[in-house]
Formats: structure tokens, C-alpha cells, sequence
């Protein structure tokens, strides 16, 4: 069996970046990569593949999860639950579209009172 990609560091230290304006939002390590949680809940885990690649997953609104399944790399629904998408991170990564992605996935699995404290834009209807 094939060893999973180490994340490194300055990825993760990114993402921290993200995610510590986020009230009470925490890292954690997970069974592989870093966790960040809000109380019991995975906002996000960003994790290496037996392929190489570095991926982060998260959770995404329905329209989101649709869109995700059909765009294909460096985008992906994952096999598990409803609503977790993610990406691959590399030198394309948007960092920018990212970190609302990831504010998303905050306020999808926070507890409404702290989701209400997050900024957000707003969502354009199509």
C-alpha cells in the first residue's frame, strides 16, 4: 500500500489563517492531515493521497455539491455524505475562493448563533 502525501506545513498554516477568524472554530489532528472542527462538527480536513496529491475537503450548500460533481478536477464530490465536497490544493488553488468555500462550510456546520456572527457575501441568484 502506497504512502499518503505529508501535507505541508505552509498549507496547513494557511488554512489556520482562514479559519482562526471563525469563532470557535479549532485544529485538531484527524486520522490523516488536520481537522478543523466547530465544537463537535468537521468544517474542513485537509489530507495527502496515496496519490501524491493534497486535498481538502469540506461541506458545501446543495447547489455547490451539484456543481462540484459535474466541474471535475481540481474539484470533487466525495463518497461520503451529502453534502462534502473539496479540491485539490495546488499552485492553481484560488486561495481567495477557497476561504469562502471554507467560511461556507463553517456556517453550514455551526451552531446558528455563531454562524450569525461570520460575514458573508452575498449569494447572487441566478
Amino acid at each position: 500500500m502506497a504512502e499518503r502525501a505529508p501535507v505541508p506545513a505552509d498549507i496547513v498554516s494557511r488554512l489556520g489563517a482562514i479559519f482562526e477568524r471563525l469563532p470557535q472554530c479549532v485544529e485538531r489532528d484527524a486520522w490523516t492531515g488536520v481537522a478543523w472542527k466547530v465544537r463537535q462538527a468537521t468544517v474542513a480536513h485537509v489530507f495527502g493521497g496515496e496519490d501524491g496529491l493534497v486535498r481538502i475537503s469540506f461541506r458545501g450548500e446543495p447547489d455547490e455539491v451539484e456543481a462540484f460533481e459535474h466541474l471535475g478536477p481540481p474539484y470533487f464530490k466525495a463518497d461520503w455524505g451529502s453534502n462534502v465536497v473539496g479540491l485539490v490544493l495546488d499552485e492553481r488553488t484560488d486561495w481567495d475562493e477557497l476561504a469562502e468555500l471554507l467560511t461556507d462550510s463553517y456556517c453550514i456546520q455551526a451552531p446558528e448563533s455563531l454562524a450569525t456572527l461570520v460575514s458573508r457575501p452575498e449569494r447572487q441568484e441566478t
